[in-house]
């Protein structure tokens, strides 16, 4: 009885001195980092303090105890204390792994900011960084899981098993997860080919939008309207779309009127001019008058502007048609649409009709 006591008393001394030095120093290190977070302000110092903190703790803890335990006492420790110690370690560096995702994500989302007029290249990483953060989580999670599992030998065994018949239940896995498996193909597609990014504009089942949030089986559009429409993420693969930010952000817009013959184009196209000129929405690019078609009746006029993106360029064509309207109806209201009719007057010496 004594013998266990003093074997246990030396458990105690050789596992417990190098956990409480391993817990202080680990105390010590994210102290000081966050004080130099607090004077410096660096996003990559505060996200790891954020996200890290616990995970690492836990990993040193775990491991500390592990390695003093085989250290001081290898041939006296169960076996099922050593292989829970080895889950726990596992559980904890994947979480640790997968908190430093997020750490490399908010380092990419500060230098890359998406709140810029020129964001472009911002929305290309934001869009590859979600998908693929998804992609990592996943596939740490996966590995994490199988690790754990393959250190039951009956599960090791059942591995073995299946890996002998692998032919059939791949063909039986493929065909019940044929959807899932096209889904994360389209996810990678998007991610390197980036058919469409995180804020670009879109059309898509005729609704105008913003692309929301991409994630690996849909895709969330922001309508203008501030509806949602989930849409799923093979559809950007399979079916055409329209993408206003596809290379630029700046896009054309159109103001049809239809007015009368006898309407002075010169002036109206002047007053185009002055308006484009008046208005912070026009980006200085493009300002065109042109008669694009003639009726019996009217004359269309086509007002080309051009604008930074999509939502300047939809409010500079309501201010442009509301002002060339008000011009024409001031200055030139007999150019306004109109309906002509002759009547023929009875010559002299004919009888009118009864």
């Amino acid at each position: 009885m004594q013998v266990l006591i003093e074997q246990w008393r030396l458990t105690i001394w050789l596992v417990g001195v190098p956990v409480l030095v391993g817990v202080i120093g680990h105390f010590l290190v994210f102290a000081l980092i966050r004080k130099i977070t607090r004077r410096s302000k660096n996003v990559v110092d505060d996200s790891l303090v954020r996200h890290c903190y616990r995970p690492l703790q836990w990993t040193v803890v775990v491991f500390v105890i592990r390695v003093a335990l085989l250290a001081a006492l290898p041939e006296e420790i169960p076996a099922s204390v050593n292989h829970i110690l080895g889950l726990f370690l596992i559980a904890v560096v994947s979480w640790l792994l997968i908190k430093v995702v997020y750490v490399f994500e908010d380092f990419l989302v500060s230098r890359f900011e998406v709140d810029v007029e020129d964001n472009l290249r911002a929305r290309k990483i934001h869009t590859q960084l979600r998908v693929l953060k998804r992609i990592v989580i996943i596939t740490v999670g996966v590995i994490a899981l199988a690790s754990m599992l393959m250190t039951f030998p009956k599960v090791r065994q059942l591995g073995t098993t299946i890996l002998a018949s692998a032919g059939i239940i791949g063909l039986v896995v493929g065909m019940a997860a044929q959807r899932t498996i096209g889904a994360f193909i389209a996810g990678l597609q998007i991610a390197f080919t980036q058919p469409i990014r995180v804020d670009d504009v879109v059309i898509v089942e005729n609704e105008w939008g913003r692309i929301e949030e991409i994630t690996l089986t849909y895709v969330v559009v922001k309508i203008w309207d501030l509806r949602r429409l989930i849409v799923p993420i093979t559809y950007f693969i399979e079916k055409p779309f329209q993408n206003w930010t596809r290379v630029t952000a700046d896009i054309l817009g159109t103001v049809f009127l239809y007015v009368d013959h006898t309407v002075p184009i010169d002036a109206v196209r002047e007053e185009l001019q002055r308006i484009l000129k008046e208005s912070e929405l026009w980006d200085r690019k493009v300002c065109v008058l042109q008669v694009t078609n003639t009726s019996e009746r009217t004359v269309e006029l086509r007002a080309l502007m051009s604008a930074a993106d999509a939502s300047k360029a939809w409010s500079l064509r309501c201010h442009v048609r509301e002002k060339l309207v008000d011009f024409i109806k001031t200055k030139y209201p007999q150019a306004l649409p109109r309906l002509r009719a002759e009547l023929d007057q009875p010559k002299s010496g004919e009888k009118q009709g009864r």
